[in-house]
């Protein structure tokens, strides 16, 4: 993959920085940036071969025929020129090059081989361009050619011919295999870097997603402190307000547990807002907070029932303790069930039973249907069953709510104890 300039991925530095310069002098697209190159190689050929038989050949002892120099040096520099194809068209190219090597064999000595800049170049193009298949058959015929054309113009001596095959399979072979180690190892850092910025994302994604992991946390906290203590707040407000007339001294009482119950509700808000912080317990210089847990479930069982109709608490089995994190769950399941009986059932006897049965622990929440004279919530659409099931997902627990036969509402949440923490929980609901 090339951008508009020819330029591969995982190019160095320096080529890249080559781009950039040509793009601004408005040197862009392959083809113009090949035509270039071959200007270039072009005017190097000339002074490279001028060198080669007007100096260095003759100090060597070995002369060239002036007319035959400049044929060559002719040749060689349109075999340059023809590197504008070698990109848009390597094959081509490549073709067209060997072909003009040929009359340049028969136009040299005999025991001298001459080559210009572009069969190395056109070697190495096919090398990084094409297929690994492809390149070295290319190769491969045009060594073939290049040695049967030498060995029918130049001489049929074996050792000449066999020295002209040497010349050019070490030429194009040697030119093509590092054209196709510079092509494997642009493709590798391409990889590399593409794996990079999967990698990224998918840690941009991971932390996106423990985000929004710890907003529903969040939100599941503050629920399930604001649902219960505020909707018992309002509750024994509305209470007040019918007491405060007739009977000042009930009144006073009830607004003295809206202090206290006011102020239990700040306590697990900071509560709250410690664990989100990662220091759970803690609060910012006034000590500890109690972390809520079944142990705590007579305290949360009489605050409900001094809200609204009987609560009634029944513990069965030997207790155990269970893990800190299920711990918790139970006891915000219970407090929520709680706190939606009371919205939904005011005044209706709700029963809590904590079971620890040999292989499991149990925990029941049913309330009866509301009474004739109590009027229930119409509110609709909260997270508290919804919360209620990933506390319970979380833990390894099957979780089940619906209502009873009777017209009431039943929670269960049944925690397995007798090994590791269920894989994939059960769910359960009822109709």
């Amino acid at each position: 993959m090339r951008d508009h300039t020819g330029t591969e991925p995982g190019t160095p530095r320096l080529t890249r920085w080559l781009d950039g310069r040509l793009t601004r002098l408005g040197v862009t697209g392959v083809f113009a940036r090949d035509c270039l190159l071959a200007a270039v190689l072009t005017v190097l050929t000339f002074v490279l071969l001028g060198a080669l038989f007007w100096f260095a050949a003759p100090e060597d002892g070995v002369s060239f025929d002036p007319t035959r120099a400049w044929l060559i040096i002719a040749i060689c520099c349109a075999q340059a020129m023809l590197l504008c194809l070698r990109r848009v068209r390597p094959l081509l190219c490549l073709a067209l090059v060997v072909g003009l090597q040929l009359p340049i064999n028969g136009l040299s000595l005999p025991e001298v081989t001459i080559r210009g800049l572009a069969p190395f170049v056109v070697a190495y193009t096919v090398g990084s361009l094409l297929p690994v298949r492809r390149a070295l058959l290319a190769v491969g015929v045009a060594v073939l050619a290049e040695s049967v054309g030498a060995a029918v113009v130049v001489t049929p001596d074996l050792l000449t011919g066999v020295a002209y095959a040497s010349a050019s399979t070490l030429t194009y072979a040697s030119a093509t295999f590092v054209g196709g180690y510079v092509a494997t190892y642009r493709r590798y850092v391409e990889l590399v870097r593409l794996r990079a910025d999967e990698a990224i994302r998918e840690q941009q994604a991971k932390v996106q997603a423990a985000i929004g992991a710890e907003r529903s946390r969040m939100a599941r906290e503050l629920h399930d402190v604001a649902a219960h203590h505020l909707s018992g707040v309002v509750v024994q407000a509305a209470a007040v307000e019918r007491l405060i007339d007739r009977d000042p001294a009930a009144a006073k009482a009830g607004v003295a547990w809206i202090r206290s119950q006011g102020k239990e509700t700040l306590d697990n808000l900071r509560l709250v807002v410690g664990v989100l912080r990662g220091r759970p317990g803690h609060e910012d210089g006034d000590g500890a907070a109690p972390v809520p847990g079944l142990d705590t479930l007579d305290e949360l069982v009489d605050t409900a029932g001094g809200l609204s109709g009987p609560v009634e608490l029944v513990r069965e089995g030997q207790p155990r303790p269970v893990s800190p994190i299920a711990d918790v769950a139970l006891y915000r399941i219970a407090q929520e069930s709680l706190s939606n009986a009371r919205q939904h059932a005011p005044e209706a006897p709700v029963r809590v039973a904590l079971r620890f049965l040999p292989r499991s622990v149990t925990l029941e929440v049913v309330n009866e249907p509301a009474t004739p004279r109590s009027r229930p919530s119409t509110r609709t659409g909260g997270v508290g069953l919804v919360g209620m099931r990933e506390r319970a997902q979380l833990i390894g627990a099957s979780f089940a709510a619906g209502p009873t036969p009777a017209g009431g509402w039943s929670v269960t949440t049944t925690l397995p104890t007798n090994g590791p923490v269920a894989s994939y929980p059960r769910e359960e609901a009822t109709a």
